[in-house]
């Protein structure tokens, strides 16, 4: 049993170093091999971080715009913006004609247009919806945190990796089972659960985070393999932040229908 345990530790701690900027020391005994099945709890983690710095900010008395703006650059910090970078080059790559140059131009470290406009139209959704949410701040961030990385997990495992090198071509060495979704969507679910808990008229954003974040998660990823035959490095990272952005935009709408 303490030996599981300390299995456990040592993936979530890898888990948590490779896809976050929490310091981790070097000396623990990390072991990568298969840590995208924790990316959900790690997900949540980092919504914790970013439900803490908005209930910390608005004790200030910061404007709600300003706040929901330093929110979401705590998660882009919190993650070295790993994902964001991924969206920029997935949108890089998507905009060549050319499907057998896409790749190439993903693989480029330099910044274009489209990469640019994708990245200011994703950070633009998010502080508008995320100014425009009321109450259950705290709850949502976790929530589209984790079903952001939930649906990276889900892209992981469901579709073939586009490189044969990479920094997202290790998680394919792993083998998922159902077991590793199904965990994960419990765990989502019961964020949803909580909600209904505090406030049993929550039940509709409560049921459109569930639902919208299984269907975004699976769709998001669906639209990426379609388009490139299947992902890399860069559209995990676009998948989470996809996501997670139009989950937001799907809560503050559902939302702003029940005032």
């Amino acid at each position: 049993m303490i030996q599981l345990i300390r299995k456990i530790l040592a993936k979530l701690s890898a888990g948590i170093a490779f896809y976050t900027c929490i310091p981790i020391p070097h000396d623990w005994n990390l072991d990568f091999h298969g840590i995208a099945r924790f990316a959900p709890l790690i997900g949540l983690i980092i919504g914790v971080i970013q439900g803490l710095v908005d209930i910390g900010l608005q004790s200030l008395g910061m404007p709600v715009l300003t706040r929901s703006t330093v929110v979401i650059i705590s998660g882009i910090a919190l993650t070295g913006g790993l994902h964001l970078d991924g969206v920029m080059d997935t949108a890089d790559g998507l905009a060549v004609p050319d499907q057998k140059r896409r790749l190439e131009v993903m693989a480029d470290s330099a910044t274009g247009a489209f990469g640019a406009m994708a990245a200011i139209a994703l950070l633009l959704l998010k502080i508008t919806a995320l100014t425009d949410l009321d109450s259950d701040r705290f709850l949502i961030l976790m929530g589209v945190a984790g079903w952001g990385r939930w649906g990276q997990l889900v892209a992981i495992a469901r579709y073939p990796y586009l490189k044969p090198t990479g920094k997202g071509a290790f998680h394919k060495k792993a083998k998922y089972s159902i077991w590793d979704f199904l965990l994960g969507v419990l765990l989502l679910l019961s964020l949803s659960g909580i909600l209904i808990l505090l406030d049993p008229q929550n039940w509709l954003v409560a049921s459109g985070m569930a639902i919208g974040g299984i269907a975004i998660a699976l769709l998001t990823g669906a639209w990426f393999n379609h388009c490139l035959g299947g992902h890399t490095g860069d559209t995990y990272g676009a998948v989470v932040e996809w996501t997670e952005a139009l989950l937001l935009c799907v809560l503050v709408t559902i939302e702003s229908d029940l005032t």
